[in-house]
């Protein structure tokens, strides 16, 4: 077979499009080339599969390679793509069988080694996924972020060998089954703000009616503090609340930390961030 089709998901905003990897070999002087869009890490794909190929032991085919990320307006970003494209190229050339690629989604960064490395927006993608109801085969350090989507098929691996184990039969993947996410807690007390008998109360009613606050006022007088203890006071998280919060902060670079699982977000910019000065500002979003 010189075509093999599979799938993965492409991170847009908060949404995480599926994106089609079409994996093609033809006749003719040997290339390799991606096409669909890839951003610069999408086109050093094409060294890192090969040097991952080669060193699990496969063949790399001498051929012309093309490999297509559809659909074509959609920017390619990251290194998530380098396994489904080097299982493409296994499945085309006849190495692995294409049978079982159809019931998955693949994302994960491979090092020149074949193993697999982390990626971010694993939560974002694994909620996608589970909402096709395809299971997902993605990087053994990803795997705990993404078990927080709740019936989510998660097989997680460590390199490229053990996903063409599992996808051939000969030594399956075990499904993840994380345990069930508590609501975090631990948020700063608004007790421990002396006076501001007004900025308290104002909080309060923003806090119930889900309103915004914005705070103006001299260094020191207590914005920070205030807007800091915002969130203690706020109702629990929904755990679809939480979950469009984790997926929303997974990602970035930093990904998710998991023991956050649950807890508002707050961040606190410095006074001086997009030309802020005095008088300082603290503005609260509900």
């Amino acid at each position: 077979m010189s075509l093999a089709v599979l799938y993965s998901r492409a991170l847009a905003g908060m949404d995480a499009p599926l994106v089609t990897v079409e994996a093609h070999l033809a006749n003719g002087l040997p290339n390799f080339t991606i096409v669909g869009l890839p951003e610069a890490e999408g086109k050093e794909a094409k060294d890192r599969v090969r040097a991952a190929l080669q060193n699990a032991r496969f063949e790399f085919p001498a051929r012309r390679i093309t490999v297509n990320l559809a659909p074509a307006d959609l920017p390619k970003e990251s290194g998530r793509f380098d396994l489904p494209i080097a299982l493409g190229i296994l499945a085309a050339s006849g190495q692995i069988s294409p049978e079982r690629l159809g019931d998955y989604e693949f994302a994960g960064e491979l090092a020149l080694t074949g193993e697999l490395r982390s990626i971010r927006g694993a939560l974002a993608m694994t909620l996608s996924a589970a909402r096709e109801q395809r299971a997902f085969i993605l990087p053994q350090a990803n795997a705990q972020e993404a078990a927080l989507v709740e019936n989510a098929a998660i097989y997680p691996a460590r390199s490229l060998l053990e996903v063409c184990a599992h996808l051939t039969g000969h030594e399956s993947l075990s499904r993840y089954l994380g345990k069930p996410a508590v609501l975090a807690d631990g948020y700063a007390d608004m007790t421990e703000v002396r006076g501001q008998a007004h900025a308290k109360r104002a909080l309060e009613i923003a806090a119930a009616g889900g309103h915004s606050v914005i705070m103006v006022g001299p260094p020191g007088t207590g914005k920070t503090m205030l807007a800091s203890r915002l969130p203690g006071i706020l109702p629990p998280m929904t755990q679809d609340e939480a979950l469009a919060s984790a997926a929303i902060q997974s990602l970035g670079s930093q990904g998710f930390d998991v023991t956050h699982w649950g807890r508002r977000p707050y961040r606190a910019p410095h006074s001086g961030t997009a030309g802020c000065r005095q008088p300082s500002v603290r503005s609260i979003y509900a």
